[in-house]
């Protein structure tokens, strides 16, 4: 009796003995291979994989070489990418180069002139592209004067262009610059161009920066306007830089995110809970290729 109860001992250590070492194998095993992973398949993993670039970013490199910046940008694990120009090559060289890395264009840059003049050719260019939406930048003003009626303008131009937009499977964003934040009665005159814009042909892409940069707090907008906000450029500002209101900054004050002021683990979390589906790092720092892995990075801990 005493033998069989020693044997039966004996055997379930033995079993737990061997889980335990297969257990601890596997394991060992799944953090090589994370540490072997291509960088695209850690952001599919961490959640990220809705994190595209701006290619403005890469300016100054797109300038040198067009071929081995796309394939960097391949490299640094991105899919989707927000630009609009094909950088001297015709459209079918440029999508098949953009092909050949595997990205796509989520969103095409418009100019104003454009957007009023010939909102068909923005239609065009992004149906070319392939994208979703189209986004325009700017609302052109002179020197550092940009009044309600500007703004009046705007709205009005932005609504209807947006409808043929809309009518076309495109969906137009405004991309917000700072300087729409100056006073308008009881609030600013963004608030001012959410409230007279219509929801079903204008949205708006959060640029965090540069909504930091005109005194905002992202996350409070993101908070007031949950179901306005698409799209948003993820950058973060150096601590200490000065507020302005004509949407104009250093570049070098673009930091890698995380490193700066805008609180961007807050405007992920935020973001993620109002629905906000494409997200675009953009650095228009002189260190923008440097920089660019490091945001990743910090997005992937987050």
């Amino acid at each position: 009796m005493n033998n069989t109860r020693s044997l039966v001992i004996l055997l379930v250590i033995a079993i737990t003995s061997a889980l335990l070492s297969c257990r601890k194998d596997r394991s060992s095993g799944q953090e090589s291979a994370s540490a072997d992973q291509p960088a695209e398949e850690q952001l599919a993993s961490s959640g990220t994989t809705d994190i595209g670039l701006q290619l403005y970013s890469l300016r100054h490199e797109f300038e040198k070489d067009v071929p081995g910046t796309l394939a960097k940008i391949r490299e640094m694990g991105f899919r989707e990418v927000e630009g609009g120009g094909t950088y001297g090559y015709s459209m079918d060289e440029f999508k098949a180069m953009l092909a050949e890395n595997g990205l796509s264009v989520v969103s095409v840059g418009v100019g104003y002139e454009d957007l009023v003049d010939n909102p068909q050719s923005v239609v065009d260019n992004a149906k070319a592209f392939g994208a979703k939406f189209a986004m325009c930048a700017w609302i052109p003003h002179p020197g550092d004067t940009f009044t309600i009626e500007h703004v009046k303008q705007a709205a009005a131009d932005f609504n209807s262009a947006g409808k043929l937009m809309q009518e076309n499977g495109i969906s137009f964003n405004y991309h917000i610059h700072g300087y729409e934040f100056r006073p308008h009665e009881d609030g600013t005159l963004f608030d001012y161009l959410v409230e007279n814009t219509d929801p079903r042909y204008v949205n708006f892409e959060l640029d965090v920066f540069w909504s930091k940069q005109g005194g905002q707090d992202p996350v409070a907008l993101m908070k007031k306007y949950p179901q306005r906000f698409t799209m948003l450029h993820l950058k973060d500002r150096k601590h200490g830089t000065p507020d302005t209101i004509d949407g104009r900054a250093p570049d070098e004050t673009n930091v890698v995110l995380g490193t700066g002021d805008v609180n961007i683990a807050e405007v992920m979390k935020t973001a993620r809970a109002i629905g906000v589906r494409y997200y675009f790092i953009e650095d228009e720092s002189p260190s923008a290729l440097e920089q660019i892995p490091l945001s990743l990075e910090y997005l992937r801990g987050i």
